[in-house]
């Protein structure tokens, strides 16, 4: 993502109105997302579309990468821009297009990916005639972006696009939208592209000398540290190591993460919180305090009963985003800055205070990584008993595909039965190899892993899926090969809807859970042939039986440079 310090940093060879012969619309947008750096625009065509798709003739600087179906569309740019750390640009195709993919652009709103989301609209000189595939564009991705906007001049593009690509990267970052009638598209102009503007965003927030004075009274080993993924989009991690580091404290990742903000390789690292507010409650409880940096970090999923904080627990926080200060929980001190530009200013007053418990807070330090190695240790024992058994565990096969992988090649996650194990079990000293499903739509996972690869330069990506969720989106296979990215895709196939038979066993009222019988949950009858799915694709595939041989088949698929589908049968 945008590096916040140096958003519409300045470019160089602008063209000026007198140097400008007249040209069309969509060449003008061209110019300006060239301007923005821009390398892809990832699309699906229709009519309303053309006269962009004929402009691309004339640039060799952006390349069209096609997607089958725009819920792919939108999640490919989602996955290049969370890996490229730059805005993604999207076109859509009309009300229809841009309803098939709102699900996945409400993920990248979660998220907070910065994403210039663009849909062709019907020639406005006709609207009033109600004619096909015009529809209220605005108002349709108004509930999922920061705003939207209908281009209605087409000397509106330099300032409109302009304000897109800066306002999606701006803290908090997310979506925005234009609609881009045909007749905008093809209207003539001589208006120039302006010199870009060079914004600073990085504020230091304010009182950082009175919170380095609570966070340093409180005793050594009582405090909590959460790292939300606002730490590792705005570029924090280095400098949350250093408060870690300071304060002896134990680090927690946001109980559903988008990104793991903390290497896990850290000792203090502590592993991400859980998704019910009375776990949550359980963890935070042996603690006096937590310092939450960035917002949304304490999430909740399904109902319990009592509040995610215990009411003897104080609560810091330090985001971005005023939106996300004292929202759900009463904050002792909230504060409004940079994550990164704040904490070089607070961790050399937390250094100075802590300084005459420094022995006290090292060895609560100490202990606490003695604790996690213990808890490793556990987890490894407990792979190996379920490795000796006839079918696959999430566990084992989280283990196995992570023996593959290693620390560096990046992993794009929507495999629901086995992320809690893999992120257990991810031993890293790098935040950028793990991306996961934030919002909650399924169909994510396929797609963002081959915008994943575009976002790197074409290296290689390991893709985990569902067997469920790699149905939503399925086209993103076709993308992979038509591109030849190096995308490993990692089927996780239960057979079922897992999680959520698991959720009905657990609730005492329901009658599933005295009867083992599901509705809607099973994918068997008849099974999904995923290898003939891959094939029909123009990806290789292969199906893994035996968890020995998970390992070698993943570091094959990665090895061979090319797509490819891998299934791995597994059961609880």
């Amino acid at each position: 993502m945008s590096d916040p310090s140096t958003l519409g940093a300045g470019s160089s060879g602008v063209r000026r109105a007198a140097d400008l012969a007249p040209r069309r619309g969509a060449e003008l947008l061209l110019e300006l997302l060239e301007g923005e750096g821009v390398e892809y625009i990832f699309g699906n065509p229709g009519t309303t579309e053309l006269p962009l798709i004929d402009a691309l003739l004339s640039t060799t600087q952006i390349d069209y990468v096609l997607a089958l179906q725009e819920a792919s569309v939108v999640a490919m740019a989602d996955g290049y821009a969370q890996a490229a750390r730059r805005p993604g640009f999207i076109n859509l195709h009309t009300a229809g297009g841009l309803g098939h993919g709102l699900g996945n652009l409400l993920n990248a709103s979660i998220s907070g990916t910065p994403l210039v989301v663009t849909a062709g609209q019907q020639d406005s000189r006709h609207a009033l005639m109600d004619p096909l595939l015009f529809g209220d564009l605005v108002g349709i991705a108004a509930p999922s972006v920061k705003w939207a906007r209908e281009v209605t001049h087409v000397d509106q593009l330099p300032i409109l696009v302009r304000r897109a690509f800066l306002d999606c990267a701006a803290a908090p970052s997310g979506p925005v939208f234009l609609s881009l009638p045909m007749d905008m598209m093809e209207a003539m102009t001589t208006i120039a592209v302006p010199e870009r503007s060079t914004i600073d965003t990085a504020s230091v927030a304010g009182s950082l000398d009175r919170l380095a004075d609570l966070l340093a009274s409180i005793p050594p080993g009582r405090l909590a540290l959460i790292a939300g993924d606002e730490v590792s989009a705005r570029g924090a991690t280095g400098e949350m190591v250093l408060l870690a580091d300071a304060l002896g404290a134990p680090v927690y990742g946001s109980s559903w993460p988008a990104h793991l903000p903390f290497p896990t390789a850290h000792p203090l690292w502590s592993g991400n919180l859980p998704t019910r507010a009375n776990e949550i409650a359980e963890v935070l409880a042996g603690y006096d305090a937590l310092f939450a940096l960035g917002g949304k970090s304490v999430i909740t999923i399904l109902y319990t009963e009592g509040s995610a904080v215990p009411d003897t627990c104080r609560v810091f926080q330090l985001s971005t985003d005023v939106r996300d200060l004292g929202r759900s929980y009463p904050t002792e001190l909230s504060l409004q800055g940079d994550i990164q530009a704040s904490l070089r200013v607070l961790v050399p007053m937390l250094r100075d205070r802590v300084a005459p418990r420094r022995e006290a807070h090292d060895r609560a330090a100490a202990g606490h990584a003695t604790a996690m190695r213990a808890r490793r240790e556990a987890l490894a024992a407990q792979a190996d008993r379920e490795a000796g058994q006839a079918v696959t565990t999430p566990l084992v096969a989280a283990r196995e595909v992570l023996r593959a992988i290693g620390p560096k090649i990046p992993i794009v996650d929507e495999a629901i039965a086995t992320s809690g194990h893999l992120r257990s079990l991810l031993y890293s000293e790098t935040v950028r190899e793990y991306a996961f499903l934030r919002g909650g739509a399924l169909g994510w996972g396929l797609p963002a892993s081959v915008g994943y690869s575009l976002g790197i330069g074409r290296e290689p990506v390991v893709c985990l899926v569902g067997d469920g969720a790699a149905l939503y989106s399925p086209q993103a296979l076709w993308t992979a090969a038509h591109e030849k990215l190096p995308v490993t895709f990692v089927v996780m196939n239960n057979r079922e809807y897992n999680i959520l038979k698991n959720y009905m066993k657990g609730q005492a009222h329901y009658l599933s859970r005295a009867s083992n019988r599901f509705i809607a949950m099973d994918l068997i009858d008849p099974p999904i042939d995923y290898l003939a799915l891959a094939a029909s694709m123009g990806v290789p595939a292969r199906r893994v039986d035996r968890a020995a041989d998970i390992a070698q088949a993943v570091e094959a698929g990665i090895a061979s440079g090319l797509p490819n589908l891998i299934e791995v049968p597994i059961s609880v």
